[in-house]
C-alpha cells in the first residue's frame, strides 16, 4: 500500500489525566503513544473493581456529542465495533481498548467511563479523556 506523503503517518494518542474523586478514579494510559498509519494499538482504562456494573468506551469528535462505541458488563468479555474492540477484567479493574490498523479517520477523543452501583443507585464515573490526533491536526479536547 502506497502512503500519501502529504498525510502524516504518525498518530498521537494524548492522555489528559485527572481525578474524578479521591476514591473513584477512572484512568486511561499511556499518556503518550505514537502509532504509524496502519499499525494496531491499544490503551488501558483502570477503574475501582468494587461495585462495578459496566464499562463504557466513547468516541468524541469536535463539535459533536460523544458517541458510545462499546459497553461491556461481563468479566472476560470482548466487544468489537469495526476496527475497534475492547476487553474487560472486572476482577483486576481494567479494560483494554484496541484500534486495528489506525487510520486518519480514527482521529478523535476516546473516553472510558465506569458505571458503579452503591445501595441501589448507579452512576457513571468518567475518566478524563484520551485524545487521538494526527500530528498535523489542530484538535484539542477540554477534559474535566
Amino acid at each position: 500500500m502506497e502512503k500519501n506523503p502529504l498525510r502524516a503517518s504518525l498518530l498521537i494518542l494524548w492522555l489528559h489525566l485527572g481525578r474524578v474523586s479521591s476514591m473513584l478514579n477512572v484512568e486511561q494510559s499511556p499518556q503518550l503513544l505514537h502509532v504509524q498509519e496502519g499499525e494496531s494499538t491499544n490503551f488501558t482504562c483502570k477503574f475501582p473493581s468494587s461495585s462495578f456494573y459496566a464499562l463504557h468506551w466513547y468516541r468524541w469528535e469536535p463539535a459533536k456529542s460523544p458517541k458510545i462505541l462499546l459497553i461491556i458488563t461481563v468479566n472476560g468479555d470482548e466487544r468489537e465495533e469495526g476496527r475497534a474492540s475492547a476487553t474487560l477484567n472486572t476482577n483486576e479493574g481494567y479494560s483494554y481498548f484496541y484500534i486495528k490498523g489506525a487510520q486518519p479517520e480514527d482521529s478523535a477523543t476516546y473516553l472510558c467511563a465506569s458505571t458503579q452501583c452503591f445501595s441501589g443507585t448507579c452512576r457513571p464515573y468518567p475518566n478524563l479523556c484520551l485524545l487521538l490526533l494526527w500530528d498535523q491536526g489542530r484538535q484539542r479536547a477540554m477534559c474535566r
